[in-house]
């Protein structure tokens, strides 16, 4: 089994317009609205493949009470954690010549609902896996995700951390499974510009020395790299496709390259399964299906 947490879930409305002009009057021409957060996602593309999973988060407020009724009518099997204070996020994306996110910052988690979070994570067992990703409300501590892995630790599960900043720095000494961060957040986390595979590597590798046993980095049109535990360095390039909305690819290599580990064994069927993953969602206008991952997955398989 595969448990997800997210402890800042979201409902994402996502407007599409054309040429977005800051300041300016803009009309979009198609809208949605799904139910989000990064372990969500991930949960829903796992489902997609068809892998058993878990979706474990916090709901508070009006929105909260939305988001476990839009994922209750998705099927996916979930188990929301009532907040009772503040209100869960709506977070509007802007799909346009860029791609433009205004997140909120969400409720107020009291000890209380963490209490029944970790009473949830007790019923795991050994060779699940326990995916920590996204951002937390700030009533919480940098150090949450770490005291969840410490939380879980001898019990033979193995973690994935798709967090930022500190979050990420204080799970390195628990020395998750897997780490993904994109390009852009490995920058953020070491100060630098990074141009090219080639420049990003060096600091996927200083990740791993700092703990984490694999290194995975998305790196939209430019591909992805991966560090394996015994230091192999695997690179692979961007699928070939038209990139309509990039929303959760990441949670959706995330989910491929559990689903190839689980299936193989092996991180390089692991790598493609992900990247292939996240390339067909990025393709797709919502989480892709099976079937469009196995279609972009045939395209890289042999590369």
């Amino acid at each position: 089994m595969i448990y997800t947490v997210t402890m800042n879930p979201t409902l994402d409305y996502i407007l599409t317009v054309d040429h977005f002009k800051a300041g300016k009057m803009n009309r979009s021409e198609k809208e949605q609205m799904l139910p989000g957060g990064k372990g969500i996602n991930v949960s829903t593309v796992l489902t997609n493949l068809g892998v058993e999973t878990k979706a474990l988060y916090f709901a508070a407020g009006f929105v909260g009470d939305e988001i476990i009724r839009m994922v209750g009518e998705s099927g996916l099997n979930a188990e929301a954690i009532p907040v009772a204070e503040g209100c869960s996020r709506i977070n509007v994306k802007v799909l346009s010549d860029e791609h433009t996110e205004i997140n909120s910052k969400g409720p107020v988690i009291g000890e209380e609902p963490m209490n029944r979070l970790y009473e949830c994570l007790d019923r795991m067992q050994e060779g699940d896996f326990l995916v920590l990703a996204g951002s937390v409300p700030a009533s919480l501590p940098g150090s949450v995700y770490r005291d969840i892995m410490k939380h879980v630790e001898g019990k033979g599960v193995r973690t994935v951390v798709d967090a930022t900043g500190d979050l990420l720095r204080e799970t390195l000494s628990c020395h998750p499974f897997l780490i993904k961060p994109n390009q852009e957040e490995l920058e953020d986390f070491f100060l630098v510009k990074i141009n090219d595979k080639d420049e990003a590597i060096p600091y996927a590798k200083r990740l791993q020395e700092m703990g984490a046993q694999q290194v995975l980095v998305s790196m939209a049109g430019e591909g992805a790299i991966l560090i394996e535990e015994d230091g192999t360095v695997s690179e692979l390039p961007a699928p070939v496709g038209e990139v309509v909305n990039s929303v959760g690819a990441g949670d959706a290599m995330v989910a491929g390259f559990l689903t190839g580990w689980l299936e193989s064994g092996e991180a390089q069927t692991a790598f493609r399964m992900g990247l292939a993953a996240g390339s067909a969602s990025a393709f797709s206008d919502v989480h892709a299906t099976k079937e469009e991952v196995l279609k972009v997955y045939e395209t890289i398989k042999d590369k």
